[in-house]
């Protein structure tokens, strides 16, 4: 009898679309693309649920087929790293072959489900995968310079969502671009540099300066500050439809130094739990700066 044919069952293969689509970063891409929306729709737009539920559902698609596409493409990078090891195509459990129809599948569906959104957002979609897949990852292997890269695919969600809501990409969407592109810095290279080892047995260059030093912190702290930046452009007036208030303004500016915080840290210690704790804060904080976005629309 077929081994894989033996060893089947339903609750292993979910487990393994789980993986291969990254189900926890994609629920995360997906929240921002809600939260984009809910700050996007106002009476000339009104909130539809079917809008939402499409945009859910066709973000997720979006995202979980870009990060198959990936695996497929690195699989024999994957399996010298410890981390990514056990994925379900390089430890075997899944051929390339079904990965990449999966992932086929995925693009075709939230392609089709975005546009009936509206155009602009299925288009902001494509493009968003074929940076990811064909610009980005390539690039890892070869340069620094894939994280700046990998920061547009990255930043699309958010806007995406406002996109959505209005079916216009002007300076409100832009300036949600503009924030999650900036925070996409200080995430990737805290993560870089904590697991830097195992990045190296593969190959990758995550750091701008290739090394865990004084450079890369040093950018790192800076991109910091361009992000508090970004995040507080809402509260001066220049954004459209896009604002914040004074209060709002305060606690997204202590929300930052929050940030900068753990990024200066990271430049006095320069050790992977500095690293890691940097990232974790990263997490926390655009979820946190998103929510205070919304909870200030609905109380103004």
């Amino acid at each position: 009898m077929n081994t894989s044919t033996k060893s089947f069952s339903i609750p292993s293969a979910f487990k393994d679309f789980k993986e291969i689509t990254k189900a926890g970063l994609a629920i995360s891409v997906v929240f921002s693309s809600i939260a984009g929306y809910l700050l996007g729709f106002d009476k000339n737009n009104p909130f539809d649920w079917s809008t939402f539920l499409m945009l859910a559902i066709g973000g997720y698609c979006m995202v979980g087929a870009s990060n198959a596409f990936n695996q497929v493409i690195e699989k024999d990078l994957d399996v010298l790293m410890d981390r990514t090891k056990n994925r379900p195509v390089p430890s075997g459990r899944m051929t390339s072959n079904t990965a990449l129809a999966i992932a086929s599948i995925l693009t075709i569906i939230g392609l089709v489900i975005l546009y009936n959104i509206n155009p602009k957002t299925a288009m902001f979609g494509a493009i968003s995968i074929f940076l990811y897949t064909s610009v980005y990852t390539p690039l890892k292997t070869v340069t620094s310079l894939s994280v700046f890269v990998g920061a547009i695919p990255g930043a699309i969600p958010f806007m995406l969502g406002w996109v959505a809501a209005t079916g216009n990409f002007g300076i409100e969407a832009g300036t949600l671009f503009l924030i999650q592109f900036f925070w996409q810095f200080p995430h990737f290279w805290s993560i870089g540099w904590f697991l830097y080892e195992d990045y190296e047995k593969a190959g990758f260059f995550m750091l701008p300066s290739g090394k865990r030093d004084r450079t890369t912190a040093l950018q790192t702290i800076l991109y910091t500050v361009w992000l508090i930046v970004a995040s507080l452009l809402p509260v001066l007036g220049y954004t459209g439809q896009l604002l914040i208030s004074p209060v709002a303004a305060i606690l997204v500016f202590l929300l930052g130094l929050w940030m900068l915080y753990f990024a200066v840290r990271l430049y006095k210690l320069r050790t992977a739990p500095s690293a890691k704790t940097l990232m974790l804060v990263s997490v926390a904080y655009i979820t946190l700066l998103q929510l205070i976005y919304i909870t200030d629309k609905f109380l103004r």
